[in-house]
């Protein structure tokens, strides 16, 4: 009731409740209190110090540069934005050392948009508050193209076909989404791109961005990524951090001369050693 009222996150709450911060009629109360009619709640929810979000000189590898935008290869392993739990070492922080004035909130520094730890690949980053502002509505209006190729468990039986699930936050884990009737939608469309030894390597393109898309879609359909411990397995015969999983091509409308550009990189040689024991 407490995280509904104040919006603040349930773990929040929860460290409330631990701290005796939490009253009911004014003594302390569990989590587990059931209220009635008449009960007076009184609680303090304490908020967070802002995250302080330092340059580091970090490996980046810029696949494209110019005056407004910069395209860069995120490894698999990195945090594309610093958030609770991992306030360094991030893509954001390695993009402060090369550019500081990139617009927009700091956290998230220049981000037209984002990419899981373990999922390496192209990540577009605005350097101008133009760009920023036009590149953001280029991705909310799905201008902006994002091709991966992922690995999963076993074969489609489909060559290809599409896969639709609104999504949202998994109510028995918090840390996973699930398909769910008041989710957001989400469209993800496929193609087996090479059928390889009870596996298959998948070529998939976004209609929609949404965290985890591509994982509880693939796990949907009972194909989930090789190696993604949270939505399938780990398996240790491969060297990936994570999942499978990398966008290697990224297709976008230059926010000030209109031209079309493309881009692609091959994916990681953890990838491709991984495709290799795969092979049939």
């Amino acid at each position: 009731m407490i995280a509904k009222v104040s919006a603040k996150p349930r773990s929040r709450v929860a460290a409330a409740h631990r701290a005796g911060h939490v009253l009911v009629n004014g003594a302390p109360a569990k989590p587990s209190f059931l209220l009635h009619a008449g009960d007076v709640v009184d609680y303090l929810v304490e908020e967070l110090p802002e995250l302080s979000v330092e340059p580091e000189d970090l490996p980046l590898e810029v696949v494209h540069e110019d005056e407004e935008l910069l395209v860069v290869n995120k490894p698999a392993g990195m945090v594309t934005h610093p958030a609770r739990g991992a306030v360094d070492g991030t893509l954001v922080n390695a993009l402060l050392a090369h550019l500081p004035e990139l617009p927009g909130e700091r956290t998230r520094a220049g981000l037209v948009h984002r990419l899981d730890r373990d999922t390496s690949g192209l990540i577009v980053v605005a350097k101008t508050p133009q760009a920023l502002a036009t590149l953001g509505r280029a991705m909310k209006a799905r201008y902006i193209a994002r091709e991966y190729l992922a690995l999963v468990s076993g074969i489609p039986t489909d060559r290809e076909g599409t896969i639709e699930g609104p999504l949202g936050r998994d109510p028995a884990n918090r840390l996973k989404y699930a398909i769910r009737a008041d989710g957001k939608p989400a469209v993800t469309h496929y193609v087996v791109r090479e059928r390889l030894k009870n596996a298959a390597e998948l070529a998939l393109r976004l209609e929609t961005g949404r965290t985890h898309q591509i994982r509880v879609h693939l796990a949907a359909i009972g194909h989930p990524l090789i190696n993604d411990p949270l939505y399938g397995r780990s398996d240790a015969r491969f060297s990936l951090p994570g999942q499978a999983l990398h966008a290697w091509r990224l297709e976008l409308k230059h926010p000030r001369t209109k031209k079309r550009l493309t881009f692609e990189v091959p994916p990681p040689a953890e990838y491709v050693a991984a495709k290799a024991l795969l092979a049939p």
